[in-house]
């Protein structure tokens, strides 16, 4: 009969046994309930007549995904992780952890305490906490090196790596790996464990062996490449004391752990991981999605290749329409090239490869062909005839119930509904390049979009493995109307001063991958173009025009694509192009301006206010639900430092009020682009701020 220590864990004698049962759905996930009831699980099996071993399981589907994220940045409740941690490792009656789905971080430190660690097939482990922005904090930077040694323990530690149980064995983490259900695994350690057939041994008593070499190159390397993080240099610092006495090394841990806690980047990690469950939360969450057993993908080219190639490695058939068969030929190419990317990357068998190329894949110059699809994605240049011309033809040859979206970076779905007869059945899903690789998926809602129709494309997302956020139509939706409008101040700088590379280095130092200018190159920049150029006649002639990248078009550069364009393309690193300062130099004597120089931290500043201001907008005007959902478009999309949130998270270090001040400054140069948003004039009156706009999220 099972004892409850807890709500979340109960307890049991069979024969010699102490079976403790952890359950705490969905993953057990190590909260103060838990941690409160293994504790006095433990201790009660401790000293229970006839117990001689005690083994530990989940009753989900976890033995224990981690710690409850939730609490980080409180009060600490008592029993406090460690604690627990000692407690089982302390017990004169051995404890055997079975380890089985995620067992991650905390999870993994519970299992690192006991005396023996059982694996069922499907364990996925490891120490995450780096990418939240902390270490192990419970004894995982002491105890793993006595199991596994200190260069693997830092390679966990530092990257946030999880592994399979596979590689948990050949490492020595954990001691064998059984089939079976957890609770009859339990039952099955015990078992081998009171025959003497599984030993069990306390992990602080192993030593561990000094290897200051692969301390002092990890070390290097974390300098090299990661010097804006906190916590990874914090792991590899703890992980270097294991070599020393158990109790110094975790004392010296948990001071690192905290120190981790307080930073502004733990905060901003934490942010970015709750963003990612957030944007789910839609109007139209309790609608039921229509099923989706087929794709569909009109236009072969980058973004089309793309999206088939992600639909393919979700297990959809996949249909792909084209003008002629030499358009065909050339998507089967990307496509071809895309899935052995997949094959080097370990994602797929070269067999599979073959299989989705030959089984799922059908090429078609006919639209017709898509008559019992399930969803069509247009993915054809931007020009609203074109996709007009293509939506009809859809609306007359597609099943009812069919789902029509366009892949449009900008234009309006509304305008594409209104060409069928089921504008219902009509939505946006902007994809973002290349389209089998990046996360992030704009769900745009037109205005008779049915409910069960943008549930679809919630749906598509989660079988393509996205992250899908829901968007009102506007010029651009979420993203790319806030980066047209930061994208600007970047070149108002160039302009008045600064140089591409100075603007890209700023940001990069800044925490973004690339520089501004650089992801023009790379996305293309006669993208940019044609949008400027649609764009031309609703300008209003108040606004500042730079024409820079204009000029750069127009001879034909285009970027990465064409060899140049901001920075020079070939066998070695990109370098600044040299005839783009003669351009810049050309377009500061039309506009009269004299340049003067800028500090980093000025760059940064202005493009981040620039986009601030203008996510502020869209948020004020009900094109994006939340703040958190304009910051996972920027961390799932455009590269924004997830260590920094996102850009509304951002803000919130800055303050309402100290944002108004510094556009107010910079409205004296530019009264036209620097407009306060009533959106934050209203945070700062009433002393609230973006996360305030969350709550619920």
């Amino acid at each position: 009969m099972m004892t409850p220590a807890s709500d979340t864990v109960s307890y049991e004698i069979v024969g010699r046994t102490g079976l403790i049962e952890l359950n705490n759905p969905p993953v057990n996930a190590a909260s103060h309930h838990l941690r409160h009831g293994l504790m006095q699980a433990v201790r009660a099996l401790g000293v229970a007549d006839g117990v001689e071993v005690i083994a530990i399981y989940g009753a989900t589907r976890a033995f224990i995904a981690g710690a409850d994220i939730r609490e980080f940045g409180k009060t600490p409740v008592e029993p406090i992780l460690p604690a627990v941690c000692l407690a089982i490792e302390a017990s004169d009656v051995p404890v055997v952890a079975i380890m089985h789905g995620a067992t991650l971080g905390g999870g993994l430190e519970v299992a690192l305490s006991a005396h023996a660690r059982v694996a069922l097939p499907d364990l996925v482990t490891g120490f995450p906490e780096v990418t939240l922005g902390v270490i192990p904090g419970a004894g995982g930077t002491q105890r793993a090196p006595r199991l596994i040694g200190v260069a693997a323990t830092l390679d966990l530690a530092t990257t946030g790596r999880r592994i399979m149980a596979d590689e948990a064995m050949e490492l020595g983490l954990i001691d064998r790996i059984v089939d079976g259900p957890a609770r009859y695994a339990a039952i099955a350690a015990a078992t081998e464990v009171l025959k003497g057939s599984l030993t069990t041994r306390r992990t602080g008593e192993q030593p561990v062996t000094p290897d200051p070499d692969v301390l002092a190159e990890t070390t290097r390397n974390l300098a090299a490449s990661q010097s804006h993080l906190f916590a990874p240099h914090r792991a590899a610092e703890a992980v270097g004391l294991s070599t020393g006495p158990l109790d110094k090394g975790l004392a010296r841990e948990r001071a690192l752990f905290n120190e981790c806690l307080a930073s502004p980047q733990r905060a901003g990690l934490i942010h970015a991981f709750f963003a990612e469950r957030a944007v789910a939360k839609i109007p139209e969450a309790d609608a039921t999605p229509r099923d989706i057993g087929s794709l569909g993908v009109v236009g072969g080219g980058t973004m089309g290749s793309g999206i088939a190639t992600a639909g393919l490695l979700a297990g959809l058939p996949v249909t792909l329409a084209e003008q002629d068969d030499d358009a065909l030929d050339r998507a089967f190419g990307t496509i071809s090239r895309n899935l052995d990317g997949a094959v080097k990357r370990g994602k797929l068998g070269s067999e599979a490869r073959d299989a989705l190329l030959a089984e799922d894949l059908i090429l078609t110059t006919d639209l017709a062909d898509f008559a019992r699809t399930d969803l069509i994605v247009e993915a054809v240049f931007e020009d609203m005839g074109v996709k007009q011309d293509i939506f009809r033809r859809l609306d007359a040859v597609c099943k009812p119930g069919a789902v029509l979206a366009s892949n449009t970076s900008y234009l309006d779905i509304n305008k594409l509904a209104a060409v069928t007869q089921r504008p219902g059945d009509v939505l946006g899903l902007h994809f973002f390049s290349p389209a089998h690789v990046m996360r992030l998926l704009e769900v745009v809602v037109a205005d008779g979009t049915a409910a069960e129709v943008t549930a679809t494309g919630f749906a598509l997302a989660r079988k393509l493995r996205k992250v899908a956020v829901r968007s009102g139509v506007c010029d651009g939706f979420i993203g790319n109307r806030i980066l047209a409008h930061y994208r600007k101040a970047a070149d108002y700088m160039v302009v008045d001063g600064a140089s591409p590379q100075q603007v890209d280095r700023a940001l990069e130092t800044f925490g973004f991958a690339m520089g501004p200018f650089a992801v023009s190159d790379l996305a293309g920049l006669d993208i940019g173009w044609a949008t400027r150029k649609r764009l031309a006649p609703t300008r209003d002639p108040a606004e500042r025009y730079v024409a820079v990248a204009d000029r750069i078009c127009e001879r034909g550069w285009f970027g990465r694509k064409t060899g140049q364009g901001f920075y020079l393309y070939g066998k070695e690193r990109p370098v600044p192009n040299p005839e783009i300062a003669r351009i810049i130099e050309d377009e500061r004597t039309k506009a009269s301006v004299t340049p003067r120089s800028f500090e980093d931290q000025e760059i940064v500043d202005r493009y981040m206010i620039a986009m601030i201001s203008e996510a502020a907008r869209v948020l004020g005007d009900g094109i994006a639900q939340r703040p958190i959902d304009i910051d996972a478009v920027f961390l799932f999309g455009y590269g924004f430092p997830r260590f920094r949130g996102g850009p509304m998270h951002y803000a919130d270090t800055i303050g309402a009020a100290a944002l108004i001040d510094r556009i107010e400054a910079y409205a004296a140069e530019d009264a036209f682009f620097w407009q306060v948003p009533p959106l934050l004039r209203h945070l700062a009156s009433t002393g609230q701020t973006f996360a305030d706009l969350n709550k619920g999220a």
